[in-house]
């Protein structure tokens, strides 16, 4: 598990059970920073391995950063949910060696349907990404599966 840049106190044990599992989240660098229902910090820097031929953060690794933010948001409360949709708006580029954060919070909830923004910045701060995301919740435990 990758340790976090700052202690980000206790986390609820979905968060802590999911990031175990997560394998892409672990092997790009993703910090969890903060958690909690409803709500989701987390951070990655810019390698080497994820700029793109103008030397600048692929956008798929900014989609999946934000992605990764609102699926602690979402399953944060030990119910397991899933995207149905997302889209994202590319505002500035994240160069080589930056730190990015994806803070995720929940817009609105209808029934099991929740929709998600999620804003990427830098440490300057510079908004590099603005993510609209949909999850749905099935049920089941997030802990336990």
């Amino acid at each position: 598990m990758q340790a976090p840049q700052n202690d980000p106190g206790p986390l609820p044990a979905a968060a802590l059970a999911m990031y175990e599992r997560d394998r892409a989240s672990q092997l790009l660098g993703i910090e969890l920073v903060e958690v909690e229902p409803g709500r989701a910090v987390v951070s990655m820097v810019v390698r080497d391995d994820m700029v793109n031929g103008l030397d600048v953060c692929h956008g798929g690794f900014l989609f999946t950063l934000a992605d990764t933010a609102m699926a602690f948001a979402s399953n944060a409360d030990d119910q397991r949910a899933f995207a149905s949709h997302a889209d994202i708006d590319f505002l500035n580029p994240a160069p080589l060696g930056a730190r990015l954060t994806a803070s995720s919070r929940i817009e609105t909830i209808r029934a099991k349907l929740t929709v998600h923004d999620v804003i990427i910045t830098t440490d300057d701060p510079i908004t590099v990404a603005v993510f609209r995301g949909r999850t749905i919740t099935v049920g089941g435990s997030v802990t336990n599966s």
